[in-house]
């Protein structure tokens, strides 16, 4: 079958890769793509923001099978005016899509169905989110409602944090995505990733990951969009997986099912584990970034048919998604001056000698210019390795990072820091 793939990220080229290695793909198309993509698929010069040009396209090119990547197509409705023209489709339709659309959206569902999560208060003005801030204690968390590209949490300190952070939300900070706010009790615990693929009425858990949001070593400096990850989360036992299934997803489908607007694709949930047992943080309505990386790095199964499945509510009828048990680790190369302006330009060289039999080079923000690879984004590379355990994995990415020559990127140095640390617990007990 002939298949479009929306997005031009490093999220995209690992599902693009994963595409690729199906018997069941005739042509695989990618709109806009990047370089990376480009070794796996057609690229073609098309905005996912663009609906009436995807559907266009879809028709001219015999398109089957739609895979919406990243999330404002999702939440603009992409995926609903695809589906009304009889395209199969791997993404959320618009209001189930507002798990990940809107915060205030997400808490007040949890808090009519009681899925555990922070308490919570939403303010649409300054004035009443300082009223609401003396219901809370320090430290407090304050979260942009909308989209904001994974930046628009601010988890202060101090009071005077707090003022600072509302203030830079409400004057425009994170765009028209901090016009309406969420200010959440303070959650402790160590956080995982659980993916979940459905088709609206069947759920199978899809892996788990352990993002790493702030930009420097020892989780210092401001969030990012994730500067790398690994998976599994042996923090997230099979018990405790069950336990999110029951209380947490379960629960969130059938709400969404029961008021006639079933939830279909990949449905990520970002779980606090508290000592009371999992809590929601938040939903992604799509695949993590970088969490995707690691997950088609284990992905044994063929990805096509499971999404397929999906997308024909057929999933039920599919074999069960299998993950190798090695673990998988993905460090992000990012621009120098990312999370803030990123320094875009620089060129990029040395692609062919840092990959290997176990490691894969996934681009983000690349373009081509003259022939030569450079760097258009924030998040630029994601160098991803497999191994016999996450430290072994952890040595085969950085000695794949260090091989690069791009000389205004920068990277973390301790991506999988916690769960090395539980591997050598583990040796010496």
């Amino acid at each position: 079958m002939n298949v479009l793939l929306l997005g031009s990220g490093g999220r995209e080229h690992a599902l693009a890769w994963k595409l690729a290695q199906s018997p069941m793909l005739g042509k695989l198309f990618a709109a806009p793509g990047n370089p990376g993509i480009a070794e796996h698929a057609t690229l073609v010069p098309i905005d996912p923001a663009d609906h009436r040009n995807v559907v266009d396209f879809c028709l001219k090119n015999s398109v089957e099978l739609i895979v919406i990547g990243p999330e404002a197509p999702l939440v603009d409705g992409l995926a609903d005016n695809l589906r009304t023209m009889g395209f199969g489709v791997f993404g959320p339709n618009r209001i189930p899509a507002q798990l990940e659309g809107s915060k205030g959206f997400t808490k007040d569902l949890c808090a009519r169905h009681a899925i555990p999560t922070a308490r919570y208060a939403r303010a649409s003005d300054r004035l009443a989110a300082e009223a609401a801030l003396e219901d809370f204690g320090l430290p407090v968390v304050i979260k942009a409602d909308g989209l904001a590209a994974g930046k628009g949490v601010i988890i202060a300190e101090t009071m005077e944090e707090a003022q600072a952070g509302l203030a830079s939300m409400f004057d425009g900070g994170f765009g028209s995505a901090g016009s309406e706010v969420v200010i959440e009790e303070f959650l402790t615990g160590e956080e995982a990733s659980f993916f979940v693929m459905t088709d609206g009425v069947t759920a199978v858990p899809f892996g788990s990951a352990q993002d790493h949001k702030r930009v420097g070593d020892g989780d210092t400096g401001p969030n990012t969009g994730g500067m790398g990850a690994y998976s599994p989360a042996s923090i997230l036992t099979p018990d405790l997986e069950t336990k999110a299934m029951d209380e947490i997803i379960r629960p969130t489908l059938e709400a969404l099912a029961e008021q006639g607007t079933p939830y279909s694709g990949i449905l990520y949930a970002g779980l606090m584990l508290t000592p009371d047992g999992p809590s929601l943080i938040e939903y992604n309505a799509r695949f993590g970034d970088p969490e995707c990386q690691v997950l088609m790095m284990r992905l044994e199964s063929d990805l096509l048919e499971l999404m397929f499945a999906v997308a024909k509510g057929r999933l039920a009828e599919a074999p069960p998604p299998r993950f190798s048990p090695s673990p998988a680790l993905t460090l992000v190369v990012a621009a120098r001056g990312y999370p803030g302006a990123a320094e875009k330009g620089g060129p990029i060289g040395g692609l062919e000698k840092a990959g290997g039999e176990n490691v894969k080079i996934f681009q983000a923000g690349t373009a081509s210019e003259n022939g030569v690879l450079v760097a258009s984004g924030g998040r630029v590379l994601n160098v991803t390795a497999l191994g016999a355990n996450v430290a072994e994995a952890q040595r085969s990415a950085y000695a794949a990072a260090e091989a690069i020559d791009f000389p205004t990127g920068f990277f973390r140095r301790d991506i999988g820091w916690r769960e090395i640390a539980r591997e050598k617990q583990a040796s010496y007990s």
